[in-house]
């Protein structure tokens, strides 16, 4: 399987927002849009801001990844993701997506 892994280590190939833009989804946009609202208690997320091509990826961010604040430090350090960096592990700014999703600390770990 294809991996994409984001600033902070998750894998965007397997993100749905990425699937979508990629195939011009408009019925997974929307899927995707009605589950997200639910999971991150975001009752405002329109199907028309579903398009991502991936953090790390040329193209259209999701509004969130627009505004990571992972990828700006991520950025600012002239870093590819959190892999590279000593702080990771005790990092308070990716420690919340690594205690909910422990592959993406894996995905970082198996890049070096």
């Amino acid at each position: 399987m294809e991996k994409l892994i984001a600033c902070c280590g998750l894998n965007c190939a397997t993100c749905d927002a990425r699937i979508a833009t990629i195939a011009d989804d408009d019925k997974l946009r929307a899927a995707t849009a009605e589950k997200w609202k639910k999971m991150y208690n975001a009752p405002d997320i329109p199907a028309e801001l579903i398009n991502c091509t991936g953090c790390c990826e040329e193209g259209v961010k999701f509004l969130h990844c627009s505004t990571c604040e992972i990828r700006k430090c991520v950025n600012t350090k002239g870093y590819a993701t959190c892999g590279d960096c000593s702080e990771m592990e005790a990092c308070e700014i990716v420690v919340m997506v690594h205690k909910h999703v422990p592959e993406a600390i894996t995905n970082l770990k198996n890049l070096n």
